[in-house]
């Protein structure tokens, strides 16, 4: 039990030498940082951030969404057109707080964090997007990812 509870009191996440860096934003260039799944859940259940899913509204639609998230689709489907209202909606869905943002894979969330942070908005890539990298056969969601580390996500 005095190993347990505290455990859970922190979500899970591990502690040790290699859990530690989960735990830390680490620095990027133009933008907030860098968060892995874990880190950006925990600021989220916390109220210390607002999550915002950058991913067109086909890809929560057909691959999973993020109960709570705000939906702020950088580019839109079909085509993946620029989404001309991301500005507006980002400030408002930020509100004030620091935003974690999600895409599929981590790259489209960075290039909305420089964006972000050229509107005065505190932001921060989540590593490993929604479903992670691919695998050795191209499929996603068996490397990493925000589904993978078994964080709350609906289909």
């Amino acid at each position: 039990m005095d190993e347990a509870v505290p455990a859970n009191l922190t979500s899970g996440l591990r502690h040790d030498i290699d859990g530690a860096l989960l735990l830390q934003p680490r620095p990027a260039a133009a933008y907030a940082g860098d968060v892995s799944p874990q880190l950006a859940w925990a600021w989220v259940r916390a109220g210390e951030a607002v999550l915002v899913d950058v991913r067109t509204d086909a890809e929560r639609e057909w691959v999973g969404f993020v109960p709570g998230a705000v939906a702020v689709a950088w580019k839109q489907w079909p085509g993946m057109a620029m989404n001309p209202d991301f500005d507006a909606q980002l400030r408002q869905a930020a509100d004030g707080q620091k935003v974690v943002l999600l895409c599929r894979s981590g790259v489209r969330s960075v290039v909305a964090a420089k964006r972000a942070t050229e509107l005065g908005i505190k932001a921060y890539n989540i590593l490993e997007g929604f479903e992670g990298d691919p695998d050795a056969n191209a499929q996603r969601g068996n490397q990493g990812g925000w589904r993978f580390h078994g964080l709350p996500w609906r289909q």
